[in-house]
């Protein structure tokens, strides 16, 4: 009985010590200082910032490497977006703050349903806005892993929030990649698009669903969204259709694209003729195909990654009540393995074809990238990044 009772105690004492710190770590947070000095913050404000921040946080370094927006096809990722339970949320939401979406869409002039789609994307309506710190979450990017730009950019931005006095560091907290409050803005956005609302003195994104919402909607705007045009159609493609004509280097009025005998895969008309757009696969030519205004881009330049901006898209659709997609999402069976997918793509960017990046997942922009090659070497346009594909790359152009 002494024994369990000594171990009993031993194993609550461990659990509540404190980690070890991590004095590498904590060498780094300080080399933050001059830095941070040199911006005309204050010695006190950086100490407070960085109070009991002495190790990085593994569920940070884990996190980066696994967002599900570039770690999952397409439709992968719309399955876990796009959820029943989700759509009716946003259809609850739409009712029960329809005035203030009204008055929103009104002044920003965007679609209060994409401003839903964020919304429920970002923090299932403000039920998980993110509890991790801020600032620890930018020192260990800083510190390790492949996002230390990114997190060297926010530093700044995140001081300036904390001096203004709307968060103190106890409870400056939001996700991984210090995204922050209702809709996930991370510090540089807050800083540059964040608005009061309510008009309390105060652009509170953490506390006010009102002023994170409107600075969604600012920031939406000053993106290039145009209210007069939907973020895009799910589109049936004619088999007459030439597809190196896909992608977002070939623009098109939506009239010029109907010519082409692009339909609607609803069978509905476009309802706009003079808006550009471009054709997008996001999982290959075999899967749905999409037409994609100027809209589109700037829901991806909220987040870059279009399995992103086409669930924030399709979530909206949803919420305002229309119907799933109704194409079939093919299997992607890709015989490259995962270093070959990766060689691909930076033999592709080399010869000065977008891919997007070399993750070795397949994405809309290395679809398109296939394509544009294929034509340029005279090979099928099939746009399936295959091991013939790879073998002709490694012959150049």
């Amino acid at each position: 009985m002494r024994k369990v009772l000594a171990t009993a105690v031993t194993v609550f004492l461990l659990a509540g010590t404190p980690a070890l710190a991590d004095a590498k770590f904590e060498a780094f947070v300080q080399s933050l200082w001059p830095r941070v000095k040199a911006a005309g913050f204050s010695r006190d404000l950086f100490n407070r910032a960085f109070e009991g921040v002495t190790e990085p946080d593994a569920a940070v370094l884990k996190l980066a490497q696994t967002q599900p927006e570039f770690t999952s096809t397409t439709s992968e990722y719309l399955a876990k977006a796009v959820t029943p339970i989700r759509i009716e949320s946003g259809q609850t939401a739409k009712v029960q703050d329809g005035k203030l979406l009204s008055a929103i869409e009104k002044k920003y002039g965007v679609d209060r349903h994409i401003l839903l789609g964020i919304w429920g994307m970002e923090s299932n309506f403000g039920r998980d806005k993110g509890s991790m710190g801020v600032m620890r979450s930018l020192a260990t990017l800083m510190y390790a892993g492949r996002k230390k730009q990114y997190a060297q950019e926010q530093l700044i931005a995140a001081f300036r929030i904390l001096k203004s006095g709307i968060r103190t560091p106890d409870d400056f907290t939001g996700s991984w990649a210090a995204a922050m409050g209702h809709t996930q803005f991370i510090p540089t956005s807050y800083i540059s698009y964040a608005v009061d609302w309510t008009g309390d003195g105060k652009r509170d994104i953490w506390g006010s669903k009102e002023d994170a919402l409107a600075s969604t909607a600012n920031y939406l705007a000053k993106s290039g969204w145009k209210n007069d045009r939907p973020w895009g159609w799910e589109v049936s493609l004619p088999d007459s259709f030439n597809r190196v004509n896909i992608g977002r280097t070939h623009w098109k009025t939506v009239a010029e694209w109907s010519k082409m005998g692009i339909k609607r895969a609803d069978g509905q008309r476009f309802g706009v003729a003079d808006a550009k757009a471009f054709v997008m696969i996001p999982q290959g030519i075999e899967g749905p195909a999409f037409l994609v205004t100027q809209n589109f881009l700037a829901i991806m330049n909220y987040n870059l990654s279009h399995s992103y901006a086409l669930a924030v898209g399709h979530l909206g659709d949803r919420i305002r009540g229309q119907g799933p997609f109704l194409g079939t999402w093919p299997a992607v069976n890709v015989d490259l393995n995962f270093k070959e997918r990766v060689e691909m793509q930076r033999r592709l960017t080399q010869l000065g074809f977008e891919t997007g990046g070399d993750d070795g997942r397949f994405g809309a922009r290395t679809y398109e990238a296939v394509i544009a090659f294929q034509k340029r070497v005279g090979l099928p346009l099939d746009g399936r990044p295959s091991r013939k594909v790879l073998e002709r790359l490694r012959q150049g152009l």
